[in-house]
């Protein structure tokens, strides 16, 4: 594996740990995709740094876990602000 890619894996592991984000943030954050954010923090980080390759898991295991709470949430902010538009009108 090349050395960038694992110093990448290693960085956005850290950044997923210290801010407990999502897959979604960190792909934003460093400008990739949500598939090689979750490729890096999965199958690479397992093999290059085990015990924070377990730490990243945890996060994102809940961030999965809790993922359909903040989708309902969003819903409901949404159709919040549509009525609010329309009683503006």
């Amino acid at each position: 594996m090349k050395d960038y890619i694992e110093e990448r894996a290693v960085e956005i592991a850290c950044y997923i740990i210290e801010n407990k984000g999502t897959v979604r943030q960190a792909a934003k954050k460093f400008g990739i995709s949500k598939s090689t954010v979750h490729k890096d923090c999965t199958e690479r980080l397992i093999q290059i740094n085990p015990t924070l390759g377990l730490e990243v898991r945890q996060v994102l295991d809940r961030n999965k876990s809790e993922r359909h709470i903040r989708g309902g949430i969003a819903t409901r902010e949404k159709y919040l602000l549509m009525h609010e538009k329309e009683g503006q009108k």
